[in-house]
């Protein structure tokens, strides 16, 4: 307990900082392109299209996605409410995971915690999710999925997906320090995610020799991150009191996940100069 009370003082002492390396992060990123920020609304638009031509109309074949309320949700309109959240976890997972060991000279010359690299690079990407969340709001208002009241919940789960990014950092930016091949283990554990998330392929029900095993998916953390993103922006239902067990369970998992990033992290970090 007294490590992640550790680590969230130093989040809070570092939070103008991490602001600020966040966005030098997200400039320097689209230096060299012609285009620049353009990239951010291009590159998940083509993958959109790739996954929609594919899922939507090869393999469902343009039938649209039942909710849970009974709504009839066209499967692009489903698929974006939630390739958004993928958009901003995939490469924030990938980025945070390698952002100490990739930072040597930052490391060597820093006056600020080691814990807060992670969060900068997580918040970089986050600018980039805010701007993409605005863009799916604004072409939302031409559907028949318009702002309503269950917009309001959107924030808690935008502040979930960071806390839930980090927790998961402080693990896995240690580890990939310690052991460069952790890296790779990550990369390929996101491959597996695209496909075991609710984000191509809808999962009410996963019955196997007559048995459903649906609760087996959504044992996995994202589930309840991007069904809550669909629910507030389709504004479906107010989906943590809707799934208090799934509410509960995600919030566990939060704090276990911290609880062992921070021990990890704090133990580590006076030698992580020596693994690089």
């Amino acid at each position: 307990m007294k490590s992640m009370i550790t680590i969230v003082k130093e989040q809070i002492s570092s939070f103008y900082l991490i602001l600020r390396l966040s966005a030098f992060e997200l400039k320097s990123a689209n230096t060299n392109n012609y285009l620049g920020r353009v990239w951010e609304v291009l590159n998940p638009s083509i993958q959109l299209a790739i996954y929609w031509f594919v899922f939507g109309l090869g393999v469902r074949g343009g039938q649209e996605v039942m909710m849970d309320d009974g709504t009839q949700v066209p499967f692009f309109i489903w698929l974006l409410t939630g390739m958004i959240v993928w958009f901003f976890v995939n490469p924030a997972i990938s980025a945070s995971s390698r952002s100490i060991y990739s930072r040597i000279q930052l490391i060597s010359k820093m006056s600020f915690p080691m814990s807060a690299i992670p969060s900068f690079v997580i918040m970089a990407n986050f600018y980039t999710h805010l701007m993409l969340v605005a863009v799916v709001l604004v072409y939302l208002q031409f559907t028949d999925f318009k702002l309503s009241m269950y917009t309001l919940q959107l924030p808690y789960f935008m502040l979930a997906t960071i806390l839930f990014l980090l927790a998961l950092a402080l693990i896995t930016s240690t580890l990939s320090t310690i052991v460069r091949d952790v890296q790779q283990i990550v990369q390929s554990v996101l491959k597996m995610l695209l496909y075991l998330t609710p984000l191509l392929w809808h999962t009410d029900h996963l019955m196997i020799h007559g048995k459903d095993y649906a609760f087996i998916l959504k044992l996995n953390p994202l589930y309840y991150i991007v069904e809550g993103y669909r629910a507030a922006l389709l504004g479906t239902t107010w989906y943590p009191a809707e799934y208090p067990q799934l509410t509960l369970y995600f919030w566990i998992t939060v704090l276990v996940l911290f609880l062992i990033g921070s021990v990890l992290h704090l133990k580590f970090r006076n030698r992580f100069v020596d693994y690089l």
